[in-house]
């Protein structure tokens, strides 16, 4: 019987605790949140009228108020589950339906007077709406995980395990940016363009596939800000770090594609390194120090050759 009421005082308890209600938000980061969330559904606007490139940008501000929320609301010290929540929410129109959203409209508008054959016009549909499908769940995905293995101290914040959701779509919309607009500036000539344009859009689908894929992987990525630009560092790092950015400012969007594919791309080339290459150099170093233990045994003990 003791045991009974304790069981239901605890019920009961938990009963109190969801009928609670939210008296207290913090305004200011939770308005930039919410900025976030206005823009992601301003994109998917821009993208149904085939204003791609204008959805792109959309989606930029975006990443920038992602940003912002958080560090205002550590610098004001008002962090909260419910901001966490609403950053979330945000973040899965912003980053994931809206990228998916993009790629599936400016594809078919692509293939659209483009003949091909029924079953191969299929075929590609259904691997265009896999790809996005899966975009948009494994960001769903990435960002329960998130909220779930979250820690709020700042110092655990120094890598991310899978890419982080922003990230996948900067991959998405710099592609579409450079193709709509630098693409044509570098290249003049009209064939070569529309052959490049088109590489370009149809290994779309791929690419939102493995971004997607890359969101629920547990690659680490390092956090830039906390691990490259905080703390005490040397001045010519100071001094390099000054020419990434006026290069970056000066070409800014073929800056951004190098920067966000790069990124992407850093996480797996980072494990590929330490799976293979540090591994096998790990190897070499052992059995050279086995081979320059064995010759200082003998050295010290030169009864070990008579043995042998």
């Amino acid at each position: 019987m003791p045991k009974l009421k304790t069981k239901r005082a605890k019920e009961k308890l938990l009963r109190q605790m969801r009928k609670q209600r939210l008296k207290y938000i913090t305004i200011l980061p939770s308005l930039i949140t919410l900025i976030n969330g206005v823009a992601g559904f301003a994109a998917i606007v821009f993208a149904s009228q085939g204003q791609f490139t204008k959805a792109c940008y959309t989606l930029a501000l975006a990443m920038i108020a992602d940003v912002l929320d958080g560090r205002v609301a550590r610098m004001s010290k008002s962090t909260s589950s419910f901001g966490g929540q609403l950053d979330s929410l945000c973040d899965i129109i912003s980053f994931g339906i809206a990228p998916a959203f993009i790629v599936l409209k400016i594809f078919e508008a692509t293939i659209a007077d483009v003949e091909l054959s029924v079953a191969f016009d299929k075929l590609l549909h259904r691997f265009l709406w896999l790809a996005a499908g899966t975009y948009v769940s494994c960001t769903a995905i990435r960002l329960a995980r998130f909220n779930v293995e979250n820690e709020e101290d700042e110092s655990s914040h120094m890598s991310f395990i899978g890419l982080p959701s922003p990230a996948a779509a900067g991959v998405i919309i710099t592609l579409i940016v450079f193709k709509n607009q630098t693409l044509a500036e570098w290249v003049t000539k009209k064939q070569t363009y529309d052959l490049i344009s088109d590489i370009i859009v149809y290994c779309l689908p791929i690419i939102t596939f493995a971004v997607g894929i890359l969101m629920v992987s547990r690659v680490r990525y390092s956090h830039i800000v906390n691990q490259h630009l905080r703390g005490k560092k040397p001045f010519a790092y100071f001094i390099w770090i000054i020419i990434i950015i006026g290069l970056a400012v000066w070409y800014l969007q073929p800056a951004a594609m190098v920067i966000f594919c790069g990124f992407a791309a850093s996480g797996l080339l980072k494990l590929f390194y330490v799976k293979f290459i540090h591994k096998k150099s790990d190897y070499q170093i052992t059995a050279e120090q086995l081979k320059l233990d064995a010759v200082n045994a003998r050295e010290d003990n030169p009864e070990i050759d008579d043995i042998e």
